[in-house]
């Protein structure tokens, strides 16, 4: 670690190297992690109904909106919180992560291949037709097998390893089946997989799926305005008591500031991403408050193994010498993050405490980059604008410490994050920029769920292959003993910490603002359920 002396020099050169007004905003209004977690006030809210009596209406506001409400046909986080307030899945988790049972009631491992679920009785779709076990094995087909339900589905890699689903004979059950030993099914549908009426999506259109909404879960909808609003009500057939909320509205605005200044004006009950220098704002309002979670995100700068510079082990660790990751997460995060050494977050199956996050060292990076043969190098960082807590102030403090090596030019690439990410998710690999910003959420817990997609040589989204990685992730697929598979996790997170394929960043918090009409608690999943909303 860098020396006191090295620290405040870091901390000066940060100040000018993304500008000092950025900088001074982002710790102004931050009294620190144990005010955050303190609201300020009950207030009254403002316009979105209360809890005395009347209809109870709730408003949440994300940076982004949907990409359809067709919910096996998306990757976004943005487009889950949408989708999760109608459809829900066989198993799911509590707010602390556990494992629960959901539309299956039980389930239990057959034999190596199969794990047999058992369909709840009593479930209605928004239809109002029941839940059957034909339904759940279709959306399970759906997802991983390209001739069903006319889609390709991008969560394949979602349910990875399974083949099929059958629906089994006499029973109230579906057998689904892996094409070998699945130690993280369990975990996977928990997490993905939700369930559709098979009648509901074989009878219409690719674009009527995408615009009309048919699950199980606590509320229907009422009216789909694309880019604009979704906005569902009380379904009062749930299968489990209705919920709380009479009608809950989700929309977006793209920039944070707008966010903050609809929720302390009470025109919207939930914001996500509230940046440090609003917290003070918000805390001070006195109508409502801001909560602060870990998340299971995080933040990188993948570096593409095939191309130049980056194809060089040496240059990929220089990079990570070359920034200061803790004067990142102090000033630019305001403490809420978490630096990283590796795919893996703390408490996660397969997180390795032995790795140690990259020390500031500019004269290593500078020695490395010399080594690697890439001297007089100049590199593009394109990073997506308001999807993450703070990401293009991110990406500019990075881009100014790679800046301070005399031997590397870095620019930063401000782009669009649908279009981004739609570069990233064809399932080539030449399809991506060189070196980008992103962040990836794993609502497993589990290691191979970001391992497999994102640095397996095959992964959906990878940026680099390495065999020996490979092979560890591959035994661990395969190990049934659960203190084998960790260590083989565990090495594996090792190997991608000494090869460098990113620039490793942050854990995300999740920096919510909340209404003070509301009871509300955030998860570190960041999933937003409505469901667990009351009025205070």
């Amino acid at each position: 670690m860098a020396d006191d002396r090295q620290s405040r020099i870091s901390r000066r050169r940060y100040l000018s190297l993304v500008g000092s007004a950025a900088a001074a905003a982002s710790v102004a209004g931050c009294a620190g992690g144990d005010e955050i977690q303190t609201p300020s006030g009950d207030g009254n809210g403002g316009g979105n109904g209360s809890g005395n009596g009347g209809e109870f209406a709730v408003t949440i506001t994300q940076g982004q909106l949907d990409s359809g409400l067709d919910p096996h046909d998306h990757r976004e986080t943005t487009t889950d919180i949408v989708l999760m307030q109608a459809y829900e899945g066989t198993l799911d988790r509590d707010a602390e992560g556990k494992v629960v049972p959901s539309l299956a009631e039980e389930y239990e491992q057959v034999d190596d291949t199969t794990l047999r679920l058992f369909v709840r009785d009593g479930v209605k779709f928004h239809s109002g037709d029941e839940l059957t076990p034909e339904d759940v094995a279709f959306s399970i087909n759906r997802i991983v097998n390209n001739d069903v339900g006319g889609l390709a589905s991008p969560q394949k890699d979602q349910l990875a390893g399974v083949t099929e689903a059958t629906v089994v004979d006499g029973e109230r059950a579906v057998d689904v089946v892996s094409d070998g030993v699945n130690p993280v099914l369990v975990s996977l549908l928990a997490s993905y997989g939700d369930v559709m009426q098979k009648s509901w999506v074989e009878g219409r259109q690719k674009n009527q799926i995408n615009s009309e909404v048919n699950g199980t879960g606590p509320f229907k909808l009422e009216r789909y305005t694309e880019d604009e609003e979704v906005v569902y009500t009380k379904f009062e057939e749930y299968w489990r008591d209705p919920a709380a909320v009479d009608r809950v509205t989700l929309n977006a605005a793209a920039e944070s500031s707008t966010r903050v200044n609809q929720l302390v004006s009470g025109e919207t009950d939930i914001v996500v991403n509230v940046p440090p220098q609003e917290v003070g704002r918000i805390n001070n309002q006195g109508n409502a408050r801001v909560e602060a979670v870990p998340s299971t995100r995080i933040i990188y700068n993948a570096m593409r193994y095939d191309v130049e510079p980056f194809s060089s082990r040496e240059f990929r660790r220089a990079m990570n010498y070359a920034i200061d990751l803790e004067t990142i997460v102090k000033e630019v995060l305001s403490d809420f993050a978490d630096a990283t050494s590796q795919p893996t977050l703390e408490g996660f199956v397969g997180y390795n405490p032995d790795t140690d996050i990259y020390p500031y060292d500019p004269d290593e990076a500078e020695r490395l980059v010399e080594e690697s043969g890439h001297a007089g190098a100049s590199i593009e960082l394109h990073t997506p604008v308001g999807r993450y807590l703070k990401d293009l102030e991110i990406a500019q403090a990075v881009v100014g410490y790679i800046n301070e090596l005399p031997n590397v030019d870095a620019t930063v690439n401000q782009r669009d994050f649908g279009t981004l990410a739609g570069e990233l998710t064809t399932g080539s690999i030449e399809d991506k920029p060189h070196f980008y910003l992103i962040g990836w959420g794993n609502e497993t817990f589990d290691a191979s769920q970001t391992l497999i997609p994102l640095l397996t040589s095959e992964g959906v989204l990878t940026s680099w292959s390495n065999e020996e990685f490979d092979d560890l992730v591959a035994q661990s697929n395969a190990e049934t003993d659960e203190n084998a598979r960790e260590q083989l996790l565990r090495q594996a997170n090792q190997v991608a910490h000494d090869e460098a394929p990113w620039i490793f960043l942050n854990r995300q918090y999740s920096v919510y603002g909340a209404s003070g009409r509301i009871e509300w608690t955030p998860r570190r999943d960041e999933s937003i359920k409505a469901y667990s909303i009351s009025p205070k």
